[in-house]
């Protein structure tokens, strides 16, 4: 049985941080004419490869946290399309401080 010790370590190795990448950019571009086929597929394909590119890429982590900032309502959909934890937390502290603003009780904590 791999520990998750070594399943990191493996990801950290050069050579398959480059293979993620390289593979998250193909299946960005083959999401286009995925998308041009009926049904939802091309979005599934879009999210995974910007998936395995934001894991692996610092510099699409910062312009994805720079589109994020300037487009609130946009990085709440794409954070809720990649089941971010994060975007769990903002979302539980947004709706408590509009509750707040409101005069509303607080929701339950559970």
């Amino acid at each position: 049985m791999i520990s998750r010790e070594q399943l990191r370590a493996f990801f950290d190795l050069p050579w398959v941080e480059w293979t993620m990448f390289v593979l998250g950019i193909l299946l960005m571009i083959a999401a286009i004419p995925v998308g041009a086929l009926p049904g939802p597929g091309g979005v599934f394909v879009f999210a995974a490869g910007l998936a395995l590119v934001l894991k692996t890429s610092m510099w699409a982590k910062r312009r994805y946290v720079r589109f994020k900032r300037q487009r609130p309502k946009a990085g709440r959909w794409a954070d809720w399309g990649l089941r971010r934890r994060s975007a769990l937390r903002r979302e539980r502290l947004r709706k408590e401080q509009a509750a707040v603003k409101s005069g509303g009780d607080l929701p339950d904590q559970r």
